[in-house]
This record gives C-alpha cells, sequence and structure tokens, in this order.
C-alpha cells in the first residue's frame, strides 16, 4: 500500500515538474470559473472578468502543451513559454471588458483560435521531422489520452458530486448550490488536465513510440466510422442528382453537410493511415484510394450554396469561415491526388496555415471582410429600395417587412462591430438621438428594434398563401421600458442564456426566458412553486390584429404568488403561429425587468 502511495505521489510529482506552465493554466482557468460561479453576476456586472480570464486560462492549456513539445524537440523552453506567455497576455486585452459588448463577434475569434492552438499541439513537436509513423503515432496517443481522460474525469466528477450530495443530505449541512458548480470547474478543467498529462508523463518521446495499433480504433475506424461516411456520400450524391434534375440552387445547409462528411473522412483516413499497406478490410483499401476522388463534385456543390448566399446576403464570418474551408478542402483533395509523395502532416499545418490567414491578415481576415461586406450590402438595399435622400434614410417612405427586416439586421450587426460612426452617418439629427444612446451603451438588440419602428409605412405580407402558413406574426413593442418602482422593493434584471435568480428576505426567485420561437414555457420559479408566464404573455396579443407590429404604452405582466406581487415589464416580444405550431414566443429584447413588492 505504502508503495503504491509512493508510485502515485511520483507520478504527480513528475507531472508538476514536467508541464508546470499548463498546470498553471488549467489551474488558473478553473479557479477564475469558481469565483465567477460564487459571484451574484445581477448585482456585480464585473464578474465577468472571471469569465473572461477564464477563457483566456483555457486557451493557454493546449498553448502550453504544444509548446511543451516544440521545446521538447528543439529546445529553449524559456523563451517559447514567454512567447506563448506574451501572446495569451495581448489576447486578453483584445477581448472586451464589458459582458454586453462581448458580442458573437468574439465567438469567431475564439473558437477558431482554440481550434488552431490543438493544431498546433498536432504538429508542433514534427517541424522538419520526416519520420511519418512517428507523427501518426503521436497524435493517436493524443486520441487515446483524450477519450480515457474524458471517461475518468466524467466518473471522477460524478462520484465527487454525488458523494457532496450525499452528505448534503444525510447531515443536513444545506450546502449552497453554488458548491456543485464550483467543483464541477475544478474537476473538469484542472482535474482532467491533471489526469490527461499523468498519460503523458514521459512527454514527446513516450508519445510518438511505436506501438500496436489498438484494436478498438480498428473496430471503430472499419466498422462503424467508414459504413457510415458510405451512407452519407450515397446521399449527399442523390441530393445533388435531384439538384440537376430538378435545376434548383442548393439548400444553404448542405455546405455544413459537405463539410462535416469531408471532414470525418479525411479524419477517418488519418486513422487507418498505417493499414492502407496491410491486410484490412477490401472497403477500408477501396474507400482509401476513391475517398478524395469522390469528394471533387462535393466540392463543386459546396461552392456553389456557398456562393449562393454569399451573393445574395453578403459575407458574415460564419460564411466566410465556410468558404475558407472549401478552399482549404480544394487544396487537400489536389494534394493527395497529384503529389505522389504525400504526407498527412499537410492536413494539420494547411489548416494552420488557412486558420492563421482568416484571423490576422490584413484587409482580407474573417472580420474585415464581413464588415465592407455588410457595408456594401447596406448600401444597396438603401439605394435600390430608394430610401435615401441627401444620403440619410428617408423613414417615411413605404417599404415591405422583409427589406425592414434586412436594415435592421444590418444595423444590428455593424454596430456589434463597433461600426457606430458608418451607421450614424445614414441618419438625421433627431434619429442620431434615439439611436446614438443604443450605440454607446451596446444595446443591440434594442437598436434594432428601433431601427424597424422608425419606418412608419411598413407593408406586411397578408397574402392568401402567407396565411395558409402563418396563422400569427405580431410583433409588440413598448413605447415606455422605463421601470416606475414606486410601491415595490426589489428590481432586478433577466437576461437570456442565464441562470436568472434573485435572493432576498429568505426568498429565491428564478426567471428563464425563452431563447428561441421552440421554447414552450416562460417560468417565474417563487420559493421552489412554478408558475408558467405564456398564458398571461398571450393574453397580451388579444385585442390586436393577427399580422403586423404594433407599439402599446406598456408591456407587462403582474402576476401575484402568495403574499407577493411580480410585475414582469418587456421591451419587444413576438408571438409567431403556423398551422404546425401554436403559442410560438419570443422576448425581443436583451432583458425583462421584474419589479416585487
Amino acid at each position: 500500500m505504502l508503495n503504491k502511495f509512493k508510485e502515485i505521489t511520483g507520478k504527480a510529482g513528475l507531472v508538476i515538474r514536467q508541464y508546470p506552465m499548463v498546470l498553471l493554466m488549467s489551474f488558473l482557468g478553473a479557479v477564475s470559473l469558481m469565483c465567477f460561479a460564487h459571484g451574484n453576476f445581477n448585482s456585480h456586472p464585473n464578474y465577468f472578468v472571471f469569465l473572461k480570464f477564464s477563457l483566456v486560462s483555457c486557451l493557454g492549456i493546449s498553448l502550453m502543451f504544444g509548446i511543451k513539445m516544440i521545446s521538447e524537440r528543439f529546445g529553449r523552453a524559456f523563451l517559447v513559454e514567454i512567447i506563448g506567455i506574451v501572446f495569451l497576455i495581448f489576447f486578453y486585452f483584445i477581448l472586451p471588458e464589458k459582458e454586453l459588448d462581448f458580442t458573437e463577434k468574439y465567438a469567431y475569434l475564439l473558437i477558431p483560435t482554440f481550434i488552431l492552438s490543438h493544431l498546433l499541439v498536432s504538429f508542433g513537436g514534427f517541424f522538419g521531422i520526416k519520420k511519418e509513423l512517428n507523427f501518426w503515432q503521436f497524435n493517436k496517443n493524443l486520441f487515446i489520452n483524450l477519450f480515457l481522460t474524458a471517461v475518468f474525469t466524467a466518473v471522477l466528477t460524478a462520484g465527487v458530486e454525488l458523494a457532496i450530495l450525499a452528505v448534503d443530505q444525510l447531515f443536513d449541512f444545506k450546502f449552497d448550490q453554488k458548491y456543485y458548480a464550483e467543483t464541477f470547474y475544478l474537476l473538469s478543467i484542472f482535474g482532467s488536465c491533471f489526469i490527461f498529462l499523468l498519460f503523458s508523463e514521459k512527454g514527446l518521446t513516450h508519445l510518438e513510440k511505436e506501438s500496436e495499433y489498438p484494436l478498438i480504433l480498428k473496430f471503430f475506424t472499419q466498422y462503424i466510422l467508414i459504413p457510415l461516411l458510405i451512407i452519407y456520400l450515397i446521399i449527399l450524391y442523390f441530393y445533388a442528382a435531384k439538384i440537376l434534375v430538378k435545376w434548383e440552387l442548393p439548400r444553404g445547409w448542405v455546405s455544413y453537410l459537405v463539410l462535416a462528411y469531408s471532414v470525418v473522412g479525411i479524419l477517418a483516413l488519418l486513422l487507418v493511415h498505417p493499414l492502407k499497406e496491410k491486410s484490412t478490410k477490401s472497403w477500408v483499401k477501396i474507400f482509401s484510394k476513391i475517398f478524395y476522388f469522390t469528394l471533387v463534385p462535393l466540392i463543386a456543390l459546396l461552392y456553389t450554396s456557398i456562393f449562393t448566399r454569399i451573393l445574395e446576403y453578403g459575407y458574415t464570418e460564419p460564411r466566410y469561415y465556410v468558404l475558407l474551408l472549401a478552399l482549404w478542402l480544394t487544396a487537400v483533395v489536389f494534394y493527395f491526388i497529384f503529389i505522389k509523395k504525400s504526407t498527412i502532416k499537410f492536413v494539420p499545418i494547411s489548416l494552420f496555415i488557412f486558420g492563421i490567414f482568416a484571423l490576422i491578415f490584413p484587409y482580407f481576415n474573417t472580420f474585415s471582410v464581413a464588415k465592407r461586406s455588410q457595408k456594401t450590402e447596406l448600401q444597396k438595399i438603401l439605394t435600390q429600395n430608394n430610401l435615401l435622400e441627401k444620403e440619410k434614410i428617408n423613414f417615411n417612405k413605404k417599404i415591405s417587412a422583409t427589406v425592414a427586416d434586412e436594415i435592421s439586421d444590418k444595423f444590428e450587426f455593424l454596430a456589434k462591430r463597433r461600426e457606430s460612426k458608418f451607421l450614424l452617418n445614414y441618419l438625421n439629427i433627431k434619429e442620431k438621438k434615439i439611436f446614438a444612446k443604443n450605440l454607446n451603451d451596446a444595446q443591440f438588440y434594442q437598436l434594432r428594434t428601433d431601427i424597424k419602428n422608425q419606418f412608419k409605412n411598413i407593408e406586411y405580407n397578408t397574402s392568401k398563401k402567407s396565411q395558409e402558413t402563418s396563422l400569427k406574426n405580431i410583433t409588440l413593442n413598448a413605447k415606455n421600458f422605463n421601470a416606475d418602482i414606486s410601491g415595490y422593493r426589489y428590481l432586478f434584471k433577466a437576461y437570456h442564456y442565464k441562470e436568472n435568480y434573485l435572493e432576498f428576505e429568505n426568498n429565491i426567485v428564478e426567471f428563464k426566458m425563452p431563447a428561441g420561437m421552440f421554447d414552450s414555457e416562460l417560468n417565474l420559479v417563487f420559493n421552489g412553486q412554478k408558475t408558467n408566464l405564456l398564458p398571461d404573455l398571450r393574453k397580451l396579443f388579444e385585442k390586436y390584429p393577427d399580422h403586423g407590429e404594433i407599439k402599446v404604452d406598456d408591456l407587462f405582466i403582474i402576476k401575484t404568488i402568495g403574499n407577493h406581487e411580480f410585475k414582469i415589464m418587456f421591451d419587444s416580444v413576438i408571438l409567431s403561429e403556423t398551422v404546425h405550431r401554436k403559442d410560438q414566443f419570443l422576448i425581443n429584447s436583451e432583458s425583462v425587468l421584474i419589479l416585487i413588492k
């Protein structure tokens, strides 16, 4: 027993000595999220800084591991780590200070950067190294270690959480619910990192060491992954045939399906790479030979799909990334078809180069292209619909609801990317005063609603054909969204995608908004008693027509639960009903005000 304990502590000590920066990043990431979970987000908006710090620290986990692999191969560990730390500090200050400024733009920065950091791990230690089998063994071992880490972490986290629950229930400790979240963050980030490093304790030389091909990986690839890919290939080819027969443009989501098939197919080929020349199932050999040829017509379908959207609506960051992946996929296909002495290192290295280009290349990066494109699209819509008078928008002209939606969408898009000056140039002095505050306070969704509301003569499509599918399509906008707090003791704001709760006088209030049209409940929970507010919300629409956008003096629900009265105030609410689905509500605003007495 003592020997086992010494062995475990010895391994732990070795991991700490081998990967101090990786463990530091995971520890900082976990502690930051624990602090975030422990805070009262409604009362302390500055708690967002913990989430921001955690994101950067979690990025540092893969980055520092990749740097460790590079330094083990080429030396100069201290210098490379300093470069990594400087990058993380720089990245931290790129992210916004306030949560309201943390728009989807930063998701298109964060997600690719995380992917790039993992790609760096895959090939960082193999620059100029021609040992292809070692490269494959290294990534295969990382893949297996990640899978084992996920299983071990899940079991450990579930076990510890259940242990805390058991102690709480058996001994009546009445633990705060935040402790469960904090435990989860600690074990899922720091714990999983430590477990993964235990598997990788001996570093690069151990990870690239040749070993027997795992039978479970062979079984998974041959009997599950490749047969599934063949099924998807058949589906995509039949869909392409349908397009040719009916001569119609492809649907937007087909580009994602083609990319998914391509990426998973390349992954499958990488998994069976050492087996291609060995005895294996015939369909694996056939699939390995013809896979890249099967992609050629699908790439043509992919370009058709993405350019259909780009030419109609312009570039956005997601469309830019889809086009970039299409270009990368084209490069990969032509490389493996025409280059006889091809290397599988081309896959991650080329994707890394394309990703770096998308993020930092001047003028042609995703953010610059998307902003220029949407500015051009806005200008085009305004010009085509004769809405400009002396370079200012005339909000009195008659336009369709579709055009009003497109203009307000582009205003919201550009406002989120801090193009306030460009947008305000289209507005007269009166409108500038209305929208300047929304732009400065990052009330982007409110800006979108306000822009649409400025149009005085919107024509809604109420044709018979439209009515067959759309029974109701009403938007109620409150003229007054200022809370009159007289007679009320408490006020708090509820936001989308958050656990909104308030504790007062030994009471707990929770509020959950529908995040989309398909959410079937709008719940107010008071001391565990749940009340669905959707029936009350529907009553607000009873005296109005079935279609249109209407301004109302006030937009609120009053609900009495026990000896407390709740006034829930909305800025804008949409009710949409079709023959297929009833009671589809969307809270069309950044936040909801809740008054309590």
